[in-house]
């Protein structure tokens, strides 16, 4: 029998956590963006990022987490969570910064041999408890418009689109997405 469960990543996930988001991006998100794009992406570079981000947060509320699955005999990394307060990047173009309280999630994937195992909710669920604990109310995720698996699970787990909008530029090819929000506030009943 498996067992799923999260911890936080230390800095030798940083190569399988740059793996799953290239695999997962090549898989997931093929039909969204160019496939040069995709092909050019390169595991080391991206790599060389998470190693930064586990060993150098930008603060103490800046975390990165992986989901694991063990079996009796393997333990798999299946999936990573990054987030931290919101900053420019949670923003929609023109926005004012978000208020101090509001985390927002960079990254959230599990990889999709691995998905419907509850993986992505272990990781939200975690991000949940962290977020309560550095004293935030709210939080926020960018989802890609054509990414319905992300929305859907974000909304079943009680998040809503909050209004704002914004498309990457892709190499002359503009990705719309949206953003959604939920309150983490324990006060508020959440």
């Amino acid at each position: 029998m498996a067992i799923g469960f999260v911890r936080p990543a230390r800095p030798d996930d940083a190569a399988e956590i740059a793996r799953i988001q290239l695999d997962t991006w090549r898989s997931a998100y093929r039909r969204m963006f160019p496939a040069h794009v995709l092909a050019n992406l390169d595991v080391a570079y991206l790599a060389r990022g998470w190693t930064e981000a586990i060993e150098r947060p930008p603060s103490e509320r800046h975390r990165v987490l992986v989901a694991v699955e063990q079996s009796e005999t393997a333990s798999s990394t299946v999936g990573f969570a990054a987030f931290g307060p919101a900053d420019e990047q949670a923003l929609a173009p023109e926005e004012p910064p978000l208020p101090e309280n509001v985390a927002a999630i960079t990254d959230l994937l599990v990889e999709p041999r691995w998905g419907r195992r509850g993986h992505g909710s272990r990781l939200l669920s975690a991000a949940v408890t962290h977020w309560r604990d550095d004293h935030f109310s709210y939080a926020v995720a960018w989802a890609y418009e054509q990414d319905k698996a992300m929305q859907k699970f974000l909304t079943s787990a009680g998040w809503e689109p909050d209004g704002a909008g914004r498309a990457l530029d892709v190499d002359d090819m503009l990705v719309p997405q949206l953003r959604l929000h939920v309150s983490v506030d324990i006060e508020a009943g959440e």
